[in-house]
């Protein structure tokens, strides 16, 4: 489907007489902005018709609820003092945007030459990111935010779905609670399937919400790895990388995984 095509579609979706809808062609965005708070959102919609060929409805589905919730949580003031126990990370990819759409930076970390970590107040059906304005606001530090953020993280669950390859083994964590990705985060985790792998362990987040532990005895193995990590990569509404990860010694090592052969770092 063409960007255009989409657009239509979502703008029956979307219209009502409180909204603006305007379309950038040139950059292929349809931007939502509530007329009573001037904020809105804007929509890529290069990315999102590519994966409409897959998902048709559903995706509608998923990004018209998520603009509603997006629009909804910015009409209320949001506070991260008294909030401490609604923070998390949430893990982006590195061409993720840096700043807000009204240029103000988003509080984010580094974390693999492929992804980052942005920091997110978490408002039930949706989440809003801090930005620097807002941090300064509230006196915090980027470091008290972090740390925060990774203490709520440990205490989400780690429940996975297995599943085995041609003799390897997968584990799929994926709650839908918007940070599946960001549980790489949590050293304790990695460290328990690292012991636990009877071969390598290798570990990718395609999109935001899944996270991927394999755990690799053999050739065919990697193959498989390459092939689930690049469909969820695809097909997610909140793509990361396609490129999955090598855990060894603490570190991660993104890797690309040559077809039939090992992967190259």
């Amino acid at each position: 489907m063409e960007p255009k095509d989409l657009k239509q579609l979502l703008e029956k979706r979307l219209q009502n007489e409180d909204r603006e809808l305007t379309y950038n062609k040139k950059e292929e965005k349809l931007r939502i902005e509530d007329k009573e708070t001037g904020k809105g959102m804007s929509l890529g919609l290069k990315g999102l018709s590519a994966k409409y060929e897959e998902r048709k409805e559903k995706l509608l589905d998923e990004v018209v609820h998520h603009v509603e919730e997006t629009l909804k949580a910015m009409k209320n003031s949001q506070e991260l003092s008294g909030s401490e126990n609604r923070i998390y990370p949430v893990i982006r990819s590195g061409s993720f945007p840096s700043e807000t759409e009204a240029g103000v930076p988003f509080v984010f970390n580094e974390h693999t030459a492929e992804t980052r970590i942005y920091y997110a107040l978490d408002l039930g059906n949706s989440y809003r990111l801090v930005d620097e304005k807002w941090l300064q606001k509230e006196n915090w530090t980027k470091e008290s935010l972090h740390e925060i953020s990774l203490f709520n993280l440990r205490g989400l669950s780690t429940n996975m779905k297995t599943d085995t390859v041609a003799g390897n083994t997968f584990y799929f964590l994926n709650t839908n609670d918007g940070y599946d990705a960001s549980r790489i985060l949590n050293d304790s985790l990695l460290e328990r399937m690292a012991s636990e792998a009877k071969g390598e362990l290798a570990i990718a987040v395609p999109h935001q919400d899944v996270l991927i532990f394999a755990d690799i005895e053999n050739e065919r193995g990697y193959d498989a790895l390459a092939q689930l990590t690049m469909h969820f990569f695809s097909s997610g509404l909140v793509p990361v990388t396609g490129l999955p990860f090598m855990y060894e010694d603490g570190k991660l090592e993104p890797i690309f995984i040559m077809a039939k052969n090992k992967p190259k770092k």
